[in-house]
C-alpha cells in the first residue's frame, strides 16, 4: 500500500514516537476479544460477573477459572507482522514507546523494549489485597482455584488486568501522558478511542503538537482530526511504513 508522504516525511525527521495500540492490534493475531471469548459456558454472562472486583470477591473461583481459559487461548497465539514492524522501526529513532491497552504481552514478545501496559497483563498474577506480583511458579504449583496469596493472609491470586471500576495504574498512565505530551509523531493503532481515560492520549498529542496518524479500518472519532487517517489494518500499514521509511 502507498503511505501519505507527509506522514512518511514527519516520521523520518522525528526524533521521538509514541505508538498507542488497542484490541485491534491484538485481534490481527487471533486474540479474542473480551466479548468473543465469552462463548460456550460464559456466554450468558456479563462483564460484570466476570471482570470486576465485585464478582471476584463474590466467587472468586468462577472468576479465575474464566480467566485462565482466557490465558490458554492466548498463550497460543503469535506476534503478527505488525508486532515486528514496530520492533524494528524502534531502531531508528531516539525514542520509541509503545503504550498498549492490550494485556497480552504480544509486543514484548515481538522485541519491543519500551513497552507501557495501561490495563496490565494477563499473563501475570497479583495479590488481591496487596497488588504485589505472585511468582508464577507459585501459581502453577498451587493445587486450589484461585491460588492462595503469599503476600496477605487472606489475599488470593487474581489476574494482573485492570477490571470495569477499577482505575488505571497511576505510575503508567502518568508515564503515557508525559510520552503524549512529549512525542513528535503519535501512531493510534487499532483503537476505538473510546474507552477513557486511554482515549485521551491521542487528543493529548495532538494539542501538544506532535503529528498524529490513525491506523484502523473503522473510522473513529480521531480521525475527524488526525493528521493522517489511513484505513488499514495494522499489518498492512505498518509492514508497509517499514518499508517505505527505510528507502527514506
Amino acid at each position: 500500500m502507498e503511505l501519505p508522504a507527509g506522514l512518511l516525511i514527519a516520521l523520518q525527521s522525528a526524533n521521538k514516537v509514541l505508538v498507542l495500540t488497542g484490541a485491534g492490534m491484538s485481534a490481527e493475531s487471533g486474540v479474542p476479544t473480551f466479548r468473543d471469548a465469552q462463548q460456550g459456558l460464559w456466554s450468558k454472562y456479563k462483564p460484570e460477573d466476570l471482570a470486576t472486583p465485585e464478582a471476584f470477591r463474590k466467587n472468586p473461583q468462577f472468576v479465575w477459572d474464566w480467566y485462565e481459559q482466557r490465558r490458554s487461548m492466548i498463550s497460543k497465539v503469535l506476534p503478527h507482522a505488525g508486532h515486528t514492524a514496530l520492533a524494528e522501526l524502534a531502531r531508528h529513532f531516539k525514542a520509541f514507546s509503545v503504550v498498549t491497552q492490550n494485556v497480552d504481552g504480544l509486543h514484548q514478545l515481538a522485541g519491543s523494549m519500551d513497552v507501557t501496559e495501561l490495563h496490565g497483563n494477563i499473563m501475570r498474577s497479583v495479590c488481591s489485597r496487596t497488588g504485589k506480583w505472585i511468582d508464577n511458579e507459585l501459581i502453577i504449583g498451587s493445587t486450589v482455584r484461585p491460588p492462595v496469596s503469599p503476600h496477605h493472609p487472606q489475599g488470593l491470586a487474581r489476574p494482573d488486568v485492570v477490571w470495569f471500576g477499577e482505575a488505571l495504574p497511576e505510575q503508567n498512565f502518568n508515564h503515557a501522558t508525559g510520552l503524549a505530551g512529549d512525542c513528535d509523531v503519535c501512531l493510534s493503532i487499532g483503537t476505538s478511542n473510546l474507552v477513557q481515560p486511554a482515549a485521551s492520549l491521542p487528543f493529548l498529542a495532538l494539542n501538544s503538537g506532535a503529528v498524529v496518524a490513525e491506523i484502523n479500518p473503522i473510522p473513529t472519532r480521531l480521525g475527524q482530526l488526525a493528521h493522517f487517517s489511513i484505513r488499514s489494518t495494522a499489518v498492512d500499514a505498518l509492514t508497509a511504513i517499514v518499508g517505505q521509511f527505510r528507502v527514506g
